[in-house]
């Protein structure tokens, strides 16, 4: 039985300054416990085992970008004096003292859990990475001709001498630190050498068939460069050859206010993504101290940006093994997305979303009747025009061809397409290019501001009169996505909507002041405020004794103001659950503050992704989707768009997403005061419930 939530209020709790540092999580070391919780992933046998290790080479390459970025960004707060402490008061140089100890714990962790779990379990599943000692004479004659072929004639050593200087290294490049002995041709004998791995070679090669037992034999290139050093430096001693690689900066900085034209700025800059400064050293676990001092002197950093490792530098090239082996039973099963009857690809979409507004839910739904309406829409004589925003999309769009082929049809293409999106700048810029060859009108939003919102709008003749076709996403439109996270897509003409989608539109391609809406809430305008208000009005009705309540769920809950307004809803008595994948600063069960508010996050096999808010009593229920986190970014410096769900059958259908989500004991790792999270399990006397599983076997084929 529930137990019923009291209000916690006092007067002293009232008065009490709920922006006081004791009442926030440190952003940045949420971060990373999200990840290590993805970690955690790689030792869970419920998952199969190739995916397994896909989790792990996942926590490699979300550390790399949290290297990239946030440790990147802390770095410069502290070097030009700017340490300027959040909402949880820590400075910067703290924080990264912590970030030091929690990634070193779990580095070694990570290397634990592959070779004593991961690597024998992948053995008995005859998938062998063969060391150097188990390598057999034919093995051999192969490894050491395929090095002679295809690795010397691009591979560049570099003997470090005052007419060598220290190369620049590329951001996240794998590379060898040489000790020599003798002297070389010219009678040079520096002792040191580097060897840059061409970013060209493959990092792991797959043995042939012939030659390799019954399964699938991989061989490191570290390996096969480890072995066949010596060749590289004729006459020379080689007393030891070290991987080790350098992370970098990768964030973009330029100044909009000097900015002409974003894309040609953009293009400029991302050369230099390669070669920023340097933000951490990883060094194979037995390179000698006197080279690991050597390399952090050279690269300007610290012990405390030194992480050792026992295997590959960068273990999230094992993601190749994952994907390519032919393994389909170490793998979750193939699914077929479910796709409503309505929406086939057989059917007149127009007519389907005039008679019903339609919800789909990935991946468990199918992401085709989207890509569908953009299909029909560039096919279709009554459409005259078609405007969509994206964000982060893929270089094999369908999307994209639709809205070229629409564009070269003679229809009005407006695409707003942020540039800014990270990491995909350049792949952007090309589909930016793409869609303006093909007659597309392409803006790139507003300066200053991400355009983040997941918006598509078609305008069809329809007799006498112009109709209004909408799409709106909690997710990108990114077809492979739409299959491993989980998003929302909704389909309407609701005139009220059409119209609000417009306005937004308006305001992003051209100029003028912020236009009032009636249905969306967006930011950086309306958003920020409603959701306080929502609150807020929670808080009076759980104060007037009604059984209020509010459940979001979304990646990341970061923002004060927010943060405070749903304290003071716990005080009043409104009972919250927060599911929250990733970065969470509200600390729930604090006694008089937060003991109303839970907060979980979900793990699982897709990525969770969906922004949904629920806000409830007994007179009203009200229902939300959005493109928006609950951070400072999202809320203040993007655009963002946050959608009612107002057909009660959907509504209801996504509440009872979010309470599957909440009663889920296998995937759900509960958040306690301390930080700490929990992993739930069922209990005996309950029943499994694996949120995840359930929709997919639900509404999958």
């Amino acid at each position: 039985m529930t137990k019923p939530i009291t209000p916690v209020t006092t007067q002293d709790t009232k008065e009490r300054d709920l922006s006081g540092s004791e009442f926030y999580f440190n952003r940045e070391l949420s971060h990373l416990q999200f990840n290590i919780r993805v970690l955690e992933q790689a030792l869970d046998p419920e998952h199969p085992l190739l995916n397994r290790l896909m989790f792990l080479c996942i926590f490699s390459s979300n550390l790399d970008e949290f290297f990239e970025v946030r440790v990147a960004g802390l770095k410069q707060q502290t070097a030009f004096g700017r340490e300027l402490p959040g909402p949880d008061g820590l400075p910067p140089a703290q924080v990264l003292q912590q970030i030091n100890t929690l990634v070193s714990n779990n580095v070694q962790r990570q290397y634990e859990v592959l070779n004593d779990h991961l690597i024998p379990a992948l053995e008995k599943e005859n998938i062998r990475f063969l060391r150097r000692t188990q390598w057999n004479e034919q093995q051999n004659h192969w490894i050491k001709q395929y090095f002679n072929e295809e690795i010397q004639p691009v591979i560049s050593p570099v003997g470090l001498d005052p007419s060598h200087p220290f190369p620049r290294l590329v951001n996240k490049s794998l590379n060898f630190i040489v000790e020599l002995e003798g002297k070389d041709a010219f009678g040079r004998n520096t002792g040191l050498a580097l060897i840059p791995a061409p970013r060209s070679l493959p990092r792991i090669i797959r043995l042939p068939d012939d030659i390799s037992d019954t399964g699938d034999s991989y061989v490191f290139l570290s390996s096969m460069i480890h072995q066949y050093a010596d060749e590289l430096f004729p006459g020379m001693k080689i007393k030891g050859c070290y991987q080790f690689r350098l992370t970098r900066n990768a964030d973009l900085t330029f100044d909009h206010e000097d900015v002409a034209d974003l894309a040609i700025a953009l293009q400029g800059e991302l050369h230099s993504r390669h070669f920023g400064d340097a933000v951490r050293l990883e060094v194979a676990d037995n390179c000698p101290e006197n080279l690991w001092q050597f390399l952090l002197n050279e690269f300007n950093l610290t012990e405390q940006d030194l992480y050792k490792v026992n295997g590959p530098v960068n273990a999230h090239r094992l993601m190749a093994v994952a994907l390519e082996c032919n393994r389909p039973d170490l793998r979750y099963p193939i699914f077929t997305p479910g796709v409503p009857k309505h929406l086939s690809f057989k059917k007149d979409i127009f007519t389907a979303i005039r008679k019903n507004d339609h919800l789909l839910h990935h991946p468990f739904e199918s992401f085709t009747p989207v890509v569908e309406l953009l299909r029909q829409s560039a096919n279709d004589a009554d459409v005259l025009a078609i405007k969509q925003t994206l964000y982060r999309t893929g270089s094999k769009s369908e999307m994209v061809d639709a809205l070229v082929d629409a564009a070269r049809r003679g229809k009005e293409v407006t695409v707003v397409i942020e540039l800014r999106a990270r990491f995909d700048e350049e792949e952007n810029l090309h589909l930016a290019n793409r869609l303006q060859e093909a007659g597309a009108v392409v803006v790139y939003g507003v300066v200053g501001y991400k355009t983040h919102a997941k918006m598509m709008m078609v305008v069809r003749r329809e007799g006498k009169k112009l109709r209004r076709y909408i799409h709106l996403g909690t997710g990108n439109y990114h077809a492979g996505n739409a299959r491993l996270y989980t998003d929302y897509s909704f389909m309407t003409c609701n005139k009220d909507i059409s119209e609000d989608v417009h306005k937004v539109f308006m305001q992003l391609t051209g100029m003028g002041k912020a236009l009032s809406i009636k249905k969306l809430f967006h930011a950086p305008f309306t958003l920020h405020k409603s959701l306080l208000d929502l609150i807020a009005k929670q808080a009076e009705c759980a104060e007037a004794g009604d059984d209020a309540r509010i459940i979001i769920k979304m990646n990341s809950l970061t923002e004060p103001k927010i943060i405070q307004a749903l304290y003071k809803a716990s005080q009043a008595g409104v009972k919250i659950d927060c599911i929250i994948r990733g970065m969470c600063r509200l600390k729930p069960g604090i006694k008089g503050v937060s003991e109303n508010i839970t907060v979980r996050s979900i793990i699982g096999r897709f990525l969770e992704h969906t922004r949904v808010y629920y806000f409830g009593n007994k007179s009203s229920e009200q229902i939300f989707a959005a493109s928006a986190d609950w951070m400072e970014r999202n809320l203040h410096s993007r655009v963002e768009t946050c959608f009612p769900i107002e057909n009660e059958k959907l509504a209801s259908r996504m509440k009872e997403d979010l309470e599957l989500y909440i009663q889920d004991n296998c995937q759900s790792w509960l958040l306690n005061s301390n930080g700490e999270y929990i992993k739930q399990r069922p209990k005996k006397s309950e029943p499994a419930i694996n949120a995840q599983l359930q929709l997919l076997n639900e509404w999958a084929i």
